[in-house]
């Protein structure tokens, strides 16, 4: 693996159905703790592993360029949305790769994703582009699957900076506290016409207000 010539940069895609503080404190707390150069949000357009999103691309995004705004190193990449196929991670990883070859890719994942990685398309691929950083809850030690115990013993590091000398191929598991919110829950408490106030940022809470996003069903 070739040494980085570059400071890493922070990689975070998802359906963003709306995007919310459960998908941006981690990545703060991940810029800050590893030194990020930037954090790219890449919203997708047909997700692989779920039903498909309650609003459309182009409201995802607007609401994902708000967010982007109000966070300082925070990027959108808009690369997902312009497939007509499912958003597979390892396809976007390579294209990141190629246009980036001298950077290290950090890609920013949850734990639930950790544990569920063997069903991920091509997943054995995706350390030999990215560093996997993920989420972790400090003191719980999870039941790592036996693919994912091996991957690991081989990848994991506890050192923040070996993520700047390597372009890819360690696993760094954050000692951030995750939030307990899922979109899901979101859109339930906005359906209900509850307050989001500090569960997503101000502007995105008035953009989904302004819109008439996710009403009562």
């Amino acid at each position: 693996m070739l040494k980085a010539a570059k400071a890493p940069i922070g990689l975070l895609g998802g359906t963003f159905d709306p995007i919310h503080i459960g998908h941006l404190r981690p990545a703060i707390e991940a810029r800050d703790a590893i030194g990020l150069a930037e954090i790219r949000l890449i919203p997708n357009h047909i997700p692989p592993h779920r039903a498909n999103p309650f609003c459309s691309s182009e409201q995802r995004l607007a609401m994902v360029k708000l967010a982007a705004a109000e966070n300082a190193g925070f990027v959108v990449d808009e690369r997902e949305l312009k497939r007509d196929k499912p958003s597979y991670t390892i396809d976007t990883l390579i294209e990141l790769r190629h246009e980036l070859p001298d950077t290290p890719l950090c890609f920013l994942m949850g734990m639930d994703s950790l544990l569920g990685l063997p069903g991920w398309h091509r997943w054995q691929e995706l350390l030999a582009h990215a560093h996997l950083v993920v989420s972790v809850r400090p003191g719980w030690q999870p039941d790592y699957p036996g693919e994912v115990a091996e991957l690991l013993a081989r990848h994991h590091t506890t050192d923040a900076t070996a993520l700047h000398q390597r372009l890819a191929g360690h696993i760094w598991l954050a000692g951030n506290q995750p939030i307990e919110l899922s979109a899901t829950r979101l859109r339930a408490l906005l359906a209900a016409g509850e307050d989001p106030r500090y569960l997503l940022p101000p502007s995105v809470a008035d953009y989904i207000r302004q819109q008439g996003l996710y009403p009562a069903s």
